[in-house]
This record gives C-alpha cells, structure tokens and sequence, in this order.
C-alpha cells in the first residue's frame, strides 16, 4: 500500500476550538495557502480508506465541472440513502497515494470548478485522517478549486470539541479548508427533487468561510 503521513499542525492538536473560531481557522487556512514553507516535512502513516468511485468530469454534485469522489464508509444509515453500498467501511478501493495524485491533477484544469467529497461519510474520524493531506495540496498548488464536502453531521456536531463521535484533532483545520459544507442526514420524508445541491428539505449549502468570518451560519447562494 502507498502511504503518507500529512503535515503537522501542532497548533490545531493542542487546543480545542469553539464552534466557529473564526479567528483560528482562519488563520490555519491562510497559513496553509499563503505561507507554505511553515510546514513541516512530510511523514508517513497508511491511508486506511477505501472508496467506492471517483467521477472525473461531474456536474450533479456541486457548481461547474468537477471531480467528485465517494469514499467508503458511514454510521448514519439514513432511510431512503442512494449509496448504500457505501455504509462498509471496506466497500470498494483502496485509497492511495496513487489515488490521491490522480485526484489532485484532475482538478488543475481551468474548466474543472474543484472536488466534491461525498460518500459514505467523508467526516467520519478515520476519513477526516485520510483526506486532509488532500485538501492541504489543493489548497496549495490549486487555488482556483472550490472543495465541498456533504457530510450527515451538521455543522454544529463539527464544530463541537466534545462530541467525540466526529469531532477529531483533524477537523477544525478541514474546515479552514473546505468551501462549502452540505451538512444533516438525508431524510426521506422531507425528500424533494426540485431542490439544488441536496436531497432533503432539511440539509443546508453552507458557505464555510463566510460562516467562520461571521461567526454565524451563512448559507451558500447556488
């Protein structure tokens, strides 16, 4: 198996932020796009994900032509889920360094708006470890990528250092990250197809950055 271990960031595993903390996440997103030579050197650990398909050139899931990928696994279990297949944690392929190279050149193009992440569950603990090197390089060498997440927990759940079952030492710095957050379960019986970017009445398009600036949820506008 390919492996890498990501950056450091000592500072985000030292203290435990309150929900939004604008002032830290932000300042962990711009020390990652704007001051790259503050990194550590890069050390190793497995990945320890799988996914079930990547679409290199989608147009459902989030604004423009994008690539989105589905990881494997999720303990939400919703009613009604689309992707079931992606509850299992060991559904699919296994994600690699190769995985992730590819992932990251498919979004250089001007004409690819960015990367969503889906799934399953891409803020599932264990997914957290495995795709935030991901975004740091995005973040990094391709700026003009927007990247979206659609995640079950919502953004309360996320920000709250004591909710153990998603919140990680990962977590606030993939939010520094991220452009926007599709957050809450799908729920069938407030399914509805005319909406945009989301199966259920009840889910938000979260603009991430504006909502750490203001320190209130803002949503995205689509």
């Amino acid at each position: 198996m390919s492996c890498e271990r990501p950056f450091e960031t000592p500072a985000l595993r030292q203290r435990s932020l309150l929900p939004y903390a604008p002032a830290a996440l932000r300042t962990e997103r711009e020390r990652v796009s704007n001051n790259c030579m503050c990194l550590s050197p890069p050390r190793y650990i497995l990945y320890n994900m799988n996914y079930g398909q990547i679409y290199y050139t989608d147009v459902a899931n989030g604004p423009g032509c994008r690539t989105s990928l589905f990881v494997s696994g999720c303990t939400h279990h919703c009613k009604g889920c689309f992707n079931e297949e992606t509850w299992d944690f060991s559904y699919g392929h296994e994600y690699t360094k190769d995985t992730e190279n590819k992932i990251l050149e498919s979004v250089k193009p001007s004409y690819i708006d960015g990367l969503t992440v889906l799934g399953g569950e891409p803020m599932e603990p264990a997914n957290q470890k495995a795709l935030l090197p991901l975004y740091r390089k995005i973040r990094e060498k391709v700026p003009h990528a927007s990247i979206w997440i659609y995640s079950g927990y919502t953004w309360e759940e996320l920000t709250d250092p004591s909710n153990k079952r998603c919140h990680t030492e990962d977590t606030d710095e993939i939010l520094s990250l991220i452009d926007v957050l599709v957050d809450g379960e799908f729920e069938e019986d407030k399914k509805d197809i005319s909406l945009i970017f989301k199966g259920s009445s009840n889910q938000r398009i979260i603009d991430v950055q504006k909502t750490i600036e203001y320190g209130k949820i803002t949503p995205k506008d689509v």
